[in-house]
């Protein structure tokens, strides 16, 4: 195919509805490889199409057009590079099997290892280490170390029989440091935590939607459940069930009209969430949530391209759990994540409501 042909078939490219171009160049001048497979870009100039880390010269913006598969950038007459070879299965990343290493390595140690052994282990200098670290997980490897000592410290107040004996079985070389870091990822201290929550207050009120009841809780600091239901009595049951040895206050007349913000959320989905928000999750899952917050309001992204998008393109099933876990409907829009088929699949809520929000949010 001639130039002067793939200059027309770039002109006439149809942007699909949901693409984030600007994404996708930042990942080319990136090189990033968590981006490879996600979609292609060709150079105009020169009739190459590549995968995103090619290593190849940085081309000009205006010269860059985006295909979501090689095959499209094919039929658009642009020639496979010779250099990444995007037509080809790619190869695997080693840095991947380093850093899931460096995970295990963690994982298993009873004290967190220090960065200048991580790196040695994955054969890189502790700041490349860092960085490539960072940029498949998402977080730091101390951030990674710290998470991993906080869940294990959450299992073993509840069972130990004593605080210290708690800090010292969880990793945690002092009780200063213990009580520095933990805290903030529970949510609580940690003698609450072993008394289930105890001496926790959140207020909760009730609230009628056109998708049926509306339960909206909240502590000192923010939302912390907003829950769609038929039946009232049932979600706040599913509330005492979360938080069984809080002191719950209902009946609030100022706290209704939180509520009230809430049901105006339900009914228009695709406004911009101004709530403040109390939510504790891992931080995988708080991961997850940020990426469902980032879709644009009448889109829908698949739970592949969660993955993708926060560099863990293989954990499809978890990112469908960590949605299932959400635990404020709407104000975190996890109903705007589908099937790689378009299929709306499971929703805590009900598959309708799903439907009928994807539907709002679309008009």
């Amino acid at each position: 195919m001639s130039m002067s042909m793939i200059e027309t078939r770039h002109a006439d490219i149809v942007r699909a509805p949901g693409r984030d171009e600007q994404s996708w160049w930042d990942a080319v001048r990136r090189r990033d490889r968590a981006f490879d497979g996600k979609f292609f870009f060709a150079v105009r100039t020169t009739g190459v199409y590549c995968r995103p880390s090619c290593a190849s010269r940085p081309a000009k913006r205006e010269n860059v057009s985006f295909f979501e598969t090689a095959a499209a950038a094919e039929k658009a007459g642009y020639r496979a590079c010779q250099r990444c070879r995007p037509n080809e299965p790619a190869a695997p990343d080693p840095r991947i099997e380093a850093v899931r290493r460096a995970c295990e390595r963690i994982d298993d140690a009873e004290e967190s290892p220090r960065l200048a052994e991580l790196a040695a282990g994955a054969g890189l200098s502790p700041h490349h280490f860092h960085r490539v670290f960072k940029m498949l997980t998402g977080v730091t490897p101390k951030a990674y170390a710290a998470e991993k000592r906080a869940r294990r410290a959450a299992a073993k107040l509840r069972k130990a029989s004593t605080i210290t004996e708690a800090i010292y079985d969880a990793g945690f070389n002092s009780s200063s440091r213990f009580y520095e870091t933990t805290a903030a990822r529970l949510g609580m201290t940690p003698g609450a935590v072993r008394r289930g929550g105890a001496g926790q207050v959140i207020r909760f009120a009730v609230g009628e939607a056109s998708l049926g009841a509306v339960l909206a809780a909240a502590t000192d600091k923010g939302v912390c459940a907003i829950m769609l239901g038929d039946d009232p009595d049932r979600l706040l049951r599913e509330l005492q069930d979360r938080f069984p040895r809080a002191e719950l206050i209902g009946g609030d007349p100022e706290f209704e009209r939180m509520v009230a913000r809430v049901v105006g959320l339900v009914e228009a989905p695709g406004q911009r969430v101004d709530l403040p928000l109390d939510i504790r999750g891992t931080a995988f899952q708080q991961r997850v949530w940020a990426a469902l917050c980032a879709i644009p309001p009448g889109q829908t992204a698949t739970y592949k391209e969660i993955a993708r998008a926060i560099g863990r393109p293989r954990a499809v099933r978890a990112v469908a759990q960590a949605c299932g876990a959400n635990p404020v409907a709407v104000a975190i829009p996890c109903h705007r994540v589908v099937r790689t088929d378009g299929d709306l699949s499971g929703y805590r809520w009900g598959i309708e409501r799903k439907r009928e929000l994807i539907a709002r949010e679309a008009a």
